[in-house]
């Protein structure tokens, strides 16, 4: 198997039995995961591979959260502690943790039901006030802005500079010429609303970081596990809630499912106690960045990654949609 783990020495560091079989879960962009079975059980194996979220401290942090949240009946599966009473395992430099095996599948919001829909909001924003909960008050304190949104100056550069790599790219294929598409739009739509750069950003909270359907199981009807907890930080909460439900209702045309949406994000607002006004100002942040983001390109383009390809048919359709039905969605949101 590729980038296979270190099974032996990893093992050693715990009491879970020795190793019977060991799968790559193929999900996720940023981390390698194993479906790991053992004499004693079946675990998923995490080998946090991300350079920016690989720090053993961090991770670390990030596991007394999860603990503390399970404490509180949030639906997580804090990683086990190996025979030191650490969490994290560090292996020729890399660091690995080992979770209990959560059986479920990942559901797209075009497989919830409105009642699940609630659900779900229900759940981000308990996720949201529960953070508040457990998580230190000093460091929120300290990170009480959100910061400057996308230049679209820099947009206009970084367009630029993606048209010529389309056009040099050989062969030219049909993804070359949907990116060409969309770049020439976007350049447009920026040109005519250059003038909507919100403004600086207010006060932040503790959230997720990475809130989307691979990120959540399924058991039945109900939600299992939240994983994943790579990004938690310190971030708008409302606009992590407008964000998520960019990802879980975007239909395949580029449009958001709203009635879904609605039933999200009322249901969102009572849970964490967030104001309309707050989900408004979140939706023209949102709105703003996806005008401004070409992550799916720049990967395609700059890195020679691909995995990202097929959401972006989806996503930059979005885009254009979402400045076009503007009021609509935000109505959405705060109604």
């Amino acid at each position: 198997m590729p980038h296979a783990p270190p099974l032996g020495a990893l093992l050693r560091q715990y009491t879970a039995g020795s190793p019977v079989a060991c799968e790559p879960v193929e999900q996720g962009l940023l981390n390698r995961g194993y479906r790991l079975c053992t004499t004693r059980g079946r675990y998923f194996l995490k080998h946090h591979f991300d350079p920016e979220t690989a720090d053993p401290a961090a991770i670390a942090r990030q596991h007394r959260a999860t603990q503390r949240l399970a404490d509180l009946g949030v639906p997580v599966a804090p990683p086990l502690p190996g025979r030191d009473g650490r969490t994290v395992a560090v292996v020729g430099g890399h660091a690995y943790a080992l979770h209990p095996w959560i059986d479920g599948r990942h559901r797209h919001g075009g497989q919830l039901t409105t009642g699940q829909c609630e659900r779900l909001g229900a759940l981000l924003g308990v996720v949201h006030a529960s953070l508040e909960r457990v998580m230190p008050a000093h460091a929120r304190a300290r990170g009480s802005d959100t910061g400057e949104s996308a230049d679209p100056a820099d947009t206009f550069t970084l367009i630029d500079d993606l048209l010529g790599r389309v056009r040099r790219h050989r062969p030219a294929d049909s993804f070359d010429e949907l990116a060409r598409h969309r770049l020439l739009e976007r350049r447009a739509l920026l040109e005519q609303h250059s003038g909507r750069r919100p403004a600086r950003g207010g006060s932040v909270g503790w959230v997720h970081g990475d809130f989307h359907p691979f990120n959540l199981l399924y058991k039945g009807d109900a939600p299992a596990a939240i994983v994943d907890w790579d990004r938690l930080g310190l971030r708008p909460r409302a606009e992590e809630a407008v964000r998520a439900a960019a990802i879980f209702f975007v239909r395949p045309v580029g449009a958001l499912d709203l009635p879904k949406v609605r039933a999200y994000a009322r249901a969102y607002r009572r849970a964490a106690g967030a104001t309309p006004s707050q989900l408004a100002a979140a939706v023209h942040r949102v709105w703003w960045e996806r005008l401004n983001d070409f992550w799916m390109l720049r990967w395609h383009y700059e890195r020679g990654d691909t995995r990202a390809d097929c959401q972006f048919p989806a996503t930059s359709a979005l885009a254009v949609w979402w400045t076009r039905e503007y009021d609509t969605v935000c109505e959405a949101f705060t109604a």
